[in-house]
């Protein structure tokens, strides 16, 4: 099964894309029975395993897991339990569909995270409005940590969002062996922009160039995040420095395709942004930290060569710089 990559932390607009339903079942003609019950009112997923529904989950999160309990390889039981042992999961609801009927399989769906349990064979009404409820409870967390998360003046990721989630990333790649880049951003003679226009003005600069980079990111795990100021940065998880570099000419071009009229800057009096990239595999011994530090360098080298474009750089680490 191809599993979808992961869903923006932040939706854009008004529209409330349908609920995402992972059906996890060993048998197809569970999985065939229970997506008659659902299709229609919610995107249904499938994954035939435990291990399989951790990888879906991790990689592209639903609203809601149903998972039966046995299965071979790894049972349901253990693979909530490890759902919820991960940050990026652990809020993800999961109802066990069992044949178990005594008390202790019951206490055991409990005890391993689930947030209810449906007997089989299920009863499609019992099934519907059980799944209705959590994802009513789901959809009104969701909302309140999304709240904590987004810059209030911009509508992107927050700093402490993108700290979280950039933990999250070193963590992953440095047990996967994966390549991690970040792009610092940061808005050319900007306080030259406040002094001319205003500061509402700017405020809406900046929202306007927000708008602008998260569109140009085009793969949904992508991120970017308000950093402090007229700062931006932006995390592409599986991405080498060529590809990063790449993303940041389209970030580059993306606000200057907004023609925002900057009387005060000297590069043709149009607002214009700098870019500094840095690409790395991830190792647990250095601290995610040292990405930044090495892509706040080349924002700087940027600034320093003219203004108005990118500059990036590997991260040298250990492992990398060779004897």
């Amino acid at each position: 099964m191809t599993l979808p990559p992961a869903p923006l932390p932040f939706a854009s607009g008004d529209h409330t894309p349908m609920p995402r339903l992972l059906i996890v079942d060993d048998q197809p003609i569970n999985i065939h029975a229970m997506h008659q019950i659902f299709a229609g009112n919610y995107q249904v997923f499938m994954a035939t395993s435990g291990r399989q529904a951790i990888e879906f989950c991790r990689l592209s999160p639903p609203d809601l897991v149903l998972m039966d309990v046995m299965m071979p390889d790894m049972d349901g039981l253990e693979a909530c339990r490890q759902l919820k042992q991960m940050a990026a999961t652990r809020d993800i609801p999961v109802i066990f569909v069992t044949t178990g009927d005594k008390p202790e399989h019951e206490n055991a769906c409990w005890e391993a995270g689930g947030v209810d349990f449906v007997a089989k064979p299920v009863n499609p009404l019992t099934l519907r409005n059980r799944v209705r409820v959590h994802l009513t409870l789901k959809l009104q967390s969701d909302r309140l940590r999304e709240m904590a998360f987004v810059d209030g003046l911009t509508g992107v990721a927050n700093r402490r969002y993108f700290d979280e989630r950039l933990a999250r990333e070193w963590r992953h790649d440095a047990r996967h062996l994966q390549p991690l880049s970040l792009v610092m951003v940061d808005v050319d003679f900007f306080k030259r922009y406040n002094d001319q226009y205003g500061h509402l003005a700017g405020d809406d600069c900046l929202r306007r160039i927000a708008g602008a980079l998260k569109l140009a990111l085009n793969r949904p795990y992508d991120l970017v995040a308000r950093y402090g100021g007229e700062e931006f940065v932006c995390l592409l998880p599986a991405t080498t420095l060529d590809g990063a570099l790449n993303i940041a000419q389209a970030l580059g071009q993306a606000v200057a395709t907004l023609g925002l009229e900057h009387a005060g800057s000297e590069l043709g009096g149009h607002v214009t942004i700098s870019l500094g990239v840095a690409s790395t595999v991830p190792q647990h011994e250095l601290p995610p930290e040292t990405l930044i530090q090495c892509a706040d360098k080349q924002l700087y080298l940027a600034k320093n060569s003219g203004r108005a474009r990118a500059c990036g750089t590997t991260l040298s680490t250990p492992a990398n710089t060779g004897p």
